[in-house]
């Protein structure tokens, strides 16, 4: 049964000015909703994903989100009011317009979506992995294949692996 909060976020964003990396995913799963977390499932790649790519210098649980702007990245969704998979939530639940004030607010280095299907909806049009042609004022871009365990046939982890060498890249 997907879920709906109104006015609240599921997952509270994490963002902050100067950021080197913002991720975004789709909307909260339901494990991720019910632990209060980012990316709680333990079939979820992300938090292991991003520290074997050398993104954070140690391991973190879900429950540490809130550490990540310690070591320059910042999380969001979408999908802010909404629970559930990408085809179980309801037409009208990404809300672009506000991704984009935020990212505009904020101004992360770079924004990586953390499915081709955020990014199509972010961006309006079919994707490939990777940094993206087009920017967001002064954020580049970057779609990566999504860490759900639901989407384990798409895994690869070397758009990760880019990614992270980007971020360590000069200036």
């Amino acid at each position: 049964m997907l879920t709906t909060r109104a006015r609240r976020h599921v997952l509270p964003d994490v963002l902050c000015p100067g950021l080197d990396l913002v991720f975004c995913g789709t909307a909260a799963g339901r494990a991720s909703a019910a632990a209060g977390a980012y990316y709680a499932n333990p079939g979820n790649f992300f938090w292991r994903t991003v520290h074997a790519v050398g993104l954070l210098p140690e391991p973190l649980t879900p429950r540490e989100f809130r550490r990540l702007p310690d070591f320059g990245i910042g999380l969001t969704d979408l999908a802010k009011h909404h629970v559930g998979n990408d085809n179980e939530l309801p037409t009208g639940a990404f809300d672009v317009a506000a991704l984009r004030r935020k990212i505009r607010r904020h101004a992360p280095r770079l924004l990586a979506f953390t499915s081709k299907n955020a990014a199509q909806a972010a961006l309006g049009h079919a994707v490939a992995y990777g940094l993206q042609a087009c920017r967001w004022d002064t954020t580049a871009l970057w779609v990566l294949p999504s860490p759900s365990g639901q989407a384990r046939r798409f895994w690869d982890a070397r758009p990760w692996r880019d990614l992270a060498a980007a971020v360590r890249a000069p200036r």
